[in-house]
């Protein structure tokens, strides 16, 4: 049996395992896998169905505080981040994850995958074929994988390096406040017409589904709810902007922390003979874990344990949770590196990755032996370069 697990371009942490052990770790994946998807049932029903109503109730009262309250500060500030958690819940824990098909089997049609429309102006279409498709597939695959940096970020050395790419902090903050109308875009490929790849008219025809929902959800968030509102135009509106700029904020976090922190690798486009095995090792390789309380849990839509929403990404995300403890000692048992750590660790590790890649490899390579030279001399001028090049250490290069 040969192994042919695809060549990683990443510094690795984890043993290199012999085809046999590859195999075995599949199918103590796969056991895993079975065993909790017997245990599916009422509970998980309940479950969504109480996500559902959470959803749904905070929504009517947040909404309901900023069109007969919004001109009371204290009220309208309470509103506003209501508001925020409501569509952060609604993305997350409900529409991301029903989505994914994970509660096709209640034959619920309001919980079927196919039928869903969420709240945000990326198109369950364009998200299905970008995210479920796409990424699920060729998670981390570089020219196969579009979340790899979006079209607008270059997240690895890999990636040929460009002068807006001089840009990558800002950019990566504009992405953040604007995330669901950069994300709504991704399936337009919006690069190929800046890197003369496409033509403007080529891009704009792929934006059909996009400009059709986008247009829907700009119309109830910021036209409708501030006119019905009457005399509370303002207060809504402003609070509607706020409720998305606060989702748009948590949901980049959350996913940024799942995908690119410093030690998520990448990998080459070889994977006409992956084994299932193999791709579970690869989905491992290619996610990081975020720790944290059930509260936590329940507002990143469980995607802080998004190593198992990778290797298990139609299971209901309510058990990723029971799930992961044993992924980790599967993990332990054959020499795998489960990356997983605080929120403030994982961020700082995806903000370093940001900012390294936004310069040519060769100038960051200048820039790190540049600080190792000044860092061997002695006194406080010494510890001050050791510092700042520990800081500028990175795995991928």
């Amino acid at each position: 049996m040969s192994t042919n697990f695809p060549e990683v371009r990443f510094t690795k942490k984890s043993r290199v395992l012999t085809p046999e052990e590859v195999a075995e770790f599949g199918r103590r994946i796969d056991a895993l896998r079975d065993a909790t998807r017997a245990k599916i049932g009422e509970a998980d029903s309940k479950y969504i169905y109480g996500v559902r109503d959470f959803v749904r109730y905070t929504e009517i009262a947040s909404r309901a505080a900023l069109m007969f309250g919004g001109w009371i500060p204290p009220v309208w500030l309470l509103a506003s981040f209501t508001l925020g958690i409501s569509k952060i819940v609604e993305n997350m824990e409900l529409g991301h994850n029903v989505m994914h098909g994970q509660y096709d089997w209640m034959n619920d049609p309001s919980m079927n995958g196919a039928n869903y429309d969420w709240d945000t102006v990326c198109s369950g279409e364009d998200w299905k074929h970008t995210h479920n498709f796409m990424h699920h597939t060729y998670t981390n695959v570089l020219g196969k994988d579009h979340d790899i940096g979006y079209g607008i970020l270059r997240m690895t050395e890999e990636q040929e390096w460009k002068p807006r790419n001089l840009a990558n902090l800002p950019s990566a903050f504009t992405l953040m406040v604007g995330f669901q109308w950069l994300l709504a875009l991704q399936n337009m490929h919006i690069e190929d017409f800046l890197d003369g790849k496409a033509s403007l008219k080529k891009v704009l025809s792929s934006g059909r589904s996009f400009a059709k929902k986008g247009a829907r959800q700009f119309g109830k968030d910021y036209v409708l709810f501030p006119v019905i509102a009457g005399p509370m135009f303002l207060p809504v509106l402003a609070g509607n902007v706020t409720a998305n700029i606060i989702r748009n904020i948590w949901t980049f976090s959350i996913i940024f922390c799942g995908h690119f922190t410093e030690d998520v690798e990448m990998f080459e486009d070889n994977l006409d003979k992956e084994t299932k095995a193999e791709w579970y090792l690869r989905q491992l390789k290619g996610s990081s874990n975020l720790t944290g309380g059930k509260i936590f849990h329940f507002l990143s839509g469980n995607l802080s344990h998004q190593i198992e929403h990778h290797m298990f990404p139609d299971m209901p995300a309510n058990r990723y949770q029971e799930m992961a403890s044993e992924v980790q000692a599967i993990c332990a048992e054959f020499g795998q590196h489960y990356n997983t750590g605080s929120f403030t660790k994982q961020m700082s590790g995806v903000v370093k990755r940001i900012a390294i890649h936004s310069l040519p490899n060769e100038t960051v390579h200048n820039i790190r032996t540049n600080l190792n030279r000044n860092a061997e001399k002695g006194g406080l001028t010494g510890m001050v370069f050791k510092r700042l090049a520990k800081a500028a250490e990175f795995s991928p290069l």
